[in-house]
């Protein structure tokens, strides 16, 4: 909770530089009603593992034969159009301000698809990424998402000290798991031994992260994890 000084300069500066539409530039939020109603939503049915759109609600063709660790992932929207610019000024333009707006969808998004989870953990940033960034745009939506969900939000027990390029430069899936094998480390297994852990990421390209820190996790006692990301790469 904000100390009311804090309120009162938020209310200052929206009325000094009030938020303007990241799409279509017009004034009163950062993602208006008109492009909210072009969000490239994902309606079921869907894979049952990575959660892409799938017309028989049966194992996507990606899927079949992957041994995954990770026991689903689910998300509201295509990583395409107004979603994917949001997104993108989240990471790359400090446009912090977004993160209630970007956590408001998935909390919307767990009210009607409701996700077994008794704990939230952010995917982890190396530390040369957050040095580079300054924060990480995962562990932020996690807090908010903590926040409105009543959740405890698990930041500092999941570490990733494998530096790799983004995904989504990864040529292919096989290429993606092997930026990733080995990545993390779950410094503490306190508050996670037979929990259900609902890991937290901005998008998910192949699932491997996600798949990668459900392994860490597991071995670490959590009993079941499962992935919500704002948005599914194609």
């Amino acid at each position: 909770m904000l100390p009311p000084i804090f309120k009162l300069k938020r209310v200052a500066l929206d009325l000094l530089f009030p938020p303007w539409c990241i799409s279509c530039g017009r004034e009163g939020s950062y993602i208006c009603d008109f492009c909210r109603r072009l969000l490239p939503v994902i309606s079921p049915p869907v894979c049952p593992r990575c959660g892409r759109p799938q017309s028989q609600g049966i194992l996507c063709p990606g899927c079949v034969g992957w041994q995954a660790e990770i026991d689903g992932i689910r998300s509201p929207f295509l990583f395409d159009g107004v979603i994917r610019q949001a997104i993108h000024e989240l990471k790359y333009r400090n446009l912090r301000a977004l993160v209630p707006s970007l956590t408001g969808f998935l909390h919307d998004f767990l009210l009607g698809n409701p996700i077994p989870a008794e704990v939230l953990v952010p995917v982890p940033l190396h530390r040369k990424r957050w040095r580079e960034r300054g924060y990480n745009q995962s562990a932020l939506l996690a807090h908010e998402l903590g926040r409105l969900s009543g959740l405890p939000v698990m930041e500092d027990c999941l570490i990733r000290h494998i530096y790799a390029p983004p995904q989504a430069r990864s040529a292919s899936v096989i290429e993606r798991r092997k930026n990733v094998a080995g990545a993390f480390t779950c410094l503490s297994s306190e508050g996670l031994r037979g929990k259900q852990v609902l890991l937290i990421d901005d998008v998910s390209t192949s699932g491997a992260t996600l798949n990668t820190c459900a392994g860490v996790l597991k071995t670490a006692g959590a009993a079941a994890v499962w992935g919500l990301v704002l948005a599914l790469e194609l």
